[in-house]
C-alpha cells in the first residue's frame, strides 16, 4: 500500500515533493475555536441586528436553539455545532457584521463617557468649563445650561455621595442632546463637501 493514497477531498494537500501534507491538529483546533468564538460574538448581538445579517437558515436556527438551551453542557455542545455550521459558510461577512456592531457599541460608550466628563467639569468649575463648552457647542441655550448646572449643584450638595438627583440627570440629558445635534450637523456638512 502506497503512503500517498490520501487525496485532497480528505483535507490533504500536495506538497512540492509530491507527497501530501495536512494542517496540524493544533491548527485545526485553533480554527475550530475561532469559529466558535465568532458564534459567541454573534450570540452577543441583539436579535434585531442578527435579523439584518445574511446567513444560512441552518445557522440562524442553530443560534436560536442555543438561546433556548438551558444546561451548561447543552450550550457547550450547541456552540460547537454553531462553529461547525459556520465552517460551511464564508465567515468574513459574519466577522464584518460583528466588528461593525462592536464599533458602534464602543462609539456609544465613548459618547456617554464624554457626556459624563462634561457634566463633571461643568458642575465643578462653571466659568472655565462653560467657556470650553461654548467653544465646542456654540449653538447652546446658555440660560438653560446655567439653570441645569445650578440644579445639579444643589442635588450634589444635598446628597454628595449619590449624585443621582433630577438636576444631575437633566444636565446629563442636555449634554447628550447637544452632542448628538453637533454630530448630526458635523455629519451633514461632511456629506455636502
Amino acid at each position: 500500500m502506497n503512503s500517498n493514497h490520501f487525496d485532497q477531498d480528505e483535507g490533504f494537500t500536495p506538497d512540492e515533493a509530491g507527497g501530501y501534507t495536512r494542517p496540524s491538529k493544533s491548527a485545526l483546533k485553533r480554527a475550530s475555536h475561532e469559529l466558535q468564538e465568532l458564534g459567541e460574538q454573534l450570540l452577543a448581538m441583539p436579535d434585531s441586528r442578527l435579523d439584518d445579517i445574511e446567513m444560512p437558515e441552518r445557522l440562524r436556527e442553530a443560534l436560536a436553539d442555543y438561546k433556548k438551551t438551558k444546561s451548561f453542557e447543552g450550550r457547550r455542545r450547541q456552540l460547537q455545532f454553531i462553529g461547525k455550521v459556520i465552517r460551511s459558510v464564508d465567515p468574513e461577512p459574519l466577522r464584518e457584521a460583528v466588528a461593525s456592531f462592536q464599533l458602534g457599541h464602543a462609539k456609544d460608550a465613548l459618547s456617554l463617557h464624554e457626556a459624563e466628563r462634561w457634566r463633571a467639569e461643568l458642575i465643578a468649575d462653571e466659568k472655565d468649563a462653560l467657556t470650553r463648552w461654548v467653544g465646542s457647542f456654540p449653538d447652546t441655550d446658555m440660560q438653560q445650561l446655567r439653570a441645569l448646572i445650578r440644579s445639579a449643584r444643589k442635588d450634589a450638595a444635598l446628597e454628595p455621595e449619590k449624585r443621582s438627583g433630577r438636576g444631575f440627570r437633566e444636565l446629563f440629558q442636555f449634554i447628550k442632546r447637544a452632542q448628538e445635534q453637533h454630530k448630526g450637523q458635523a455629519g451633514g456638512s461632511e456629506d455636502e463637501s
